[in-house]
C-alpha cells in the first residue's frame, strides 16, 4: 500500500463539512470522508507546530523527544515514520512544512522536494525566565484578525504553491516505480495558519455566504483560566476588542483558504487516479493542530480548548477500508504505528497504538490519548489527558481543569470540585502522574531553554552556519526579522 498523507496547518475539525461545519466549501475533504474512515475525536499531542509534527513523525510525545517549541531541535538518531517505511522499502518524499529544527532537514525522506517556510536554526526559543510582558519577535499578535482578506500575493499562497507543485510532480515520479517500491509521500500546506490572506476567487466563493459566528461568545479576561490569559497577555489580545465584523471577515478569510487547500487535495487525488495508483493507496488527511478561530474570544492556537487541540484525521482507501466514523479517541501520536503496521514496517518504541484493526471495520478501542503544551505562554509544563468524554488539564502553575464533553461540549464548566467527579478526577491524576514528572520536566525544559540559549547567541559570533534549505530570498521566513518576508510578498 503506497501512502499520501495531505497535512493542513492550523484547522480545526469543526471548521469542515465532514465535521459538522455548513459554511465551509471542501468538497474534496468531504469526499475523502464520505467513502473514508472519519475519527471524530482525534488530537494533536501539542498544539503548537514543530512539537506536534515531530511527534506524530517519531510517534513519540514532545517530552520524550525534546522538542518543546518551536526553537527545539529534532534529534537525527530518532527513528521517524519515513525512516521505519524507508527500511522496509518504501521511497519517502516530503513537500512542504515540517518545522524540523536542526542540520538534519530530511530525517528519514530520501527527498526534500521544497525547502521549509520556517527557519532550521535556533530562532525561536522560549525563556519561561522573561516577565509575561516583555515579548519576543516572533510572538503572535493581532495582525492576522484584524489584516485578514484579499491578497493576491502572499508569502503563505507562494510557498503553498511550490509545494502543490512539487507534490503533483511527484505523484507521477513515484506512481512510476510503485510495484517495485510503494511510496510514502507528505505533502504538508502552509495554510490555512494565519495570516488570513487569500486570493479575490477563494474570498469570493463566500461572497452572500452568512459566515457562521463562535459557538461562544467572548469571556471576558478576568473570568479566563491562568494559561488562558497568559496566552491572552502574549498575543496582545488582553483588553482587545474584536467587532462582530471583524471576528466574521477574520473567519470568512480563513474558510476562504481551506477550501484552496481543499483545491490542492482534488488535484492531488486526481493525479494518484491519473498516475493508475488510486486503487493502492491509502490518502490520509491531518492537520497539525487546530485554530480557536474567535472562540470564547481567543485565536490560534496553545491551548487546550477543542477547537486548538482537536484535529481532522480522516483515512482513505475504500478498497482495504469500510466507510465508517469513529466515535473513541485517537491523536497523532497513533498516525505512525498505524502505517507502520499496513507497510508490514518495524513499530516499536512507539507511545501510539495502531488503528490498522479500526480502519478495517474492527472494534475501536478506548484508549486515554495525551497532548502537552511547553512552549510560549507557558510557565511550567501543562498537560492533558482525554479519557472517554472526560478531559483533564494539569499544571504545577495553576489550578486543574476537568470537563465532561458529553454534558458540556463548549467546556464552559470546570468539574473538577464536583463530588459527582471526585473518582474519575482521581483516576486521571493517577494517569497524568505515570505519564509526567511534572517537576522534573518544568527543570529539563528550562535548561534545554538556557543551552539553546547560549548556543544560539555563540553562532551570531563569526561565520553563521546556514541548516535552512532554499534560498533567502524565495517564501520562506529567515533570519531575525519575521513579518519581513511576509511584507514582502504581500500584494
Amino acid at each position: 500500500m503506497n501512502f499520501l498523507v495531505v497535512i493542513a496547518d492550523q484547522l480545526s475539525p469543526r471548521a469542515l463539512p465532514a465535521y459538522g461545519n455548513r459554511v465551509v466549501k471542501a468538497p474534496a475533504v468531504s469526499a475523502l470522508a464520505e467513502s473514508g474512515v472519519v475519527f471524530e475525536h482525534a488530537y494533536c499531542n501539542f498544539p503548537l507546530c514543530a512539537p506536534s509534527r515531530a511527534s506524530f513523525i517519531t510517534g513519540l510525545l514532545a517530552s520524550q523527544t525534546g522538542v518543546f517549541d518551536n526553537g527545539a531541535e529534532l534529534a537525527a538518531s530518532l527513528p521517524t515514520l519515513a525512516h521505519r517505511l524507508r527500511a522496509r522499502g518504501y521511497r519517502t518524499a516530503l513537500a512542504g512544512k515540517m518545522h524540523f529544527i536542526g542540520p538534519d532537514q530530511l530525517h528519514g525522506f530520501e527527498q526534500r522536494l521544497t525547502p521549509d517556510i520556517y527557519p532550521a536554526g535556533l530562532n525561536w526559543i522560549p525563556d519561561w525566565s522573561l516577565p509575561l510582558d516583555q515579548t519576543l519577535p516572533w510572538y503572535h499578535d493581532m495582525s492576522s484578525v484584524f489584516g485578514a482578506g484579499i491578497a493576491e500575493r502572499s508569502l503563505q499562497l507562494a510557498y503553498d504553491q511550490e509545494v502543490a507543485a512539487a507534490s503533483l510532480r511527484a505523484v507521477h515520479d513515484l506512481a512510476s516505480t510503485a510495484a517495485e517500491r510503494p511510496f510514502l509521500l507528505i505533502a504538508s500546506f502552509s495554510q490555512p495558519h494565519d495570516p488570513w490572506e487569500v486570493p479575490a476567487e477563494y474570498w469570493h466563493r463566500y461572497e452572500g455566504v452568512t459566515i457562521d459566528p463562535p459557538r461562544v461568545g467572548h469571556i471576558p479576561d478576568g473570568d479566563v483560566d491562568p494559561h488562558t490569559h497568559r496566552v491572552r497577555e502574549m498575543c496582545g489580545a488582553l483588553g482587545v476588542e474584536v467587532s462582530a465584523g471583524v471576528l466574521l471577515n477574520a473567519r470568512r478569510a480563513h474558510y476562504a483558504s481551506i477550501s484552496w487547500v481543499d483545491d490542492q487535495v482534488a488535484a492531488l487525488v486526481g493525479a494518484l487516479e491519473d498516475s493508475g495508483v488510486r486503487d493502492d493507496t491509502a490518502v490520509v488527511f491531518m492537520a497539525d493542530h487546530g485554530e480557536m478561530l474567535g472562540e470564547r474570544g481567543d485565536w490560534y492556537k496553545m491551548s487546550f480548548f477543542e477547537p486548538s487541540v482537536g484535529v481532522p484525521l480522516i483515512f482513505n482507501a475504500p478498497g482495504a477500508f469500510p466507510p465508517h466514523r469513529v466515535p473513541q479517541n485517537a491523536s497523532l501520536l497513533d498516525l505512525a504505528p498505524t502505517l507502520a503496521e499496513l507497510a508490514g514496517a518495524d513499530a516499536t518504541g512507539l507511545e501510539g497504538k495502531s488503528l490498522a484493526g479500526v480502519l478495517r471495520g474492527g472494534r475501536s478501542r478506548d484508549d486515554a490519548v495525551y497532548s502537552e503544551y511547553l512552549a510560549e505562554a507557558a510557565v511550567a509544563p501543562v498537560v492533558m489527558v482525554k479519557s472517554g468524554a472526560l478531559k483533564y488539564i494539569a499544571s504545577p502553575a495553576d489550578p486543574e481543569l476537568l470537563f465532561d464533553l458529553d454534558e458540556d461540549p463548549d467546556e464552559l464548566v470546570n468539574v473538577a470540585a464536583d463530588a459527582k467527579y471526585t473518582k474519575r478526577l482521581d483516576a486521571m491524576r493517577e494517569t497524568a502522574a505515570k505519564r509526567w514528572d511534572l517537576p522534573s520536566l518544568h527543570g529539563e525544559i528550562v535548561e534545554s531553554q538556557r543551552r539553546r540559549r547560549l548556543v544560539a547567541d555563540a553562532m551570531k559570533v563569526g561565520p553563521v552556519p546556514h541548516w535552512d534549505l532554499g534560498d533567502d530570498n524565495g517564501p520562506y521566513v529567515r533570519g531575525e526579522d519575521f513579518w519581513a518576508p511576509f511584507k514582502r510578498f504581500k500584494q
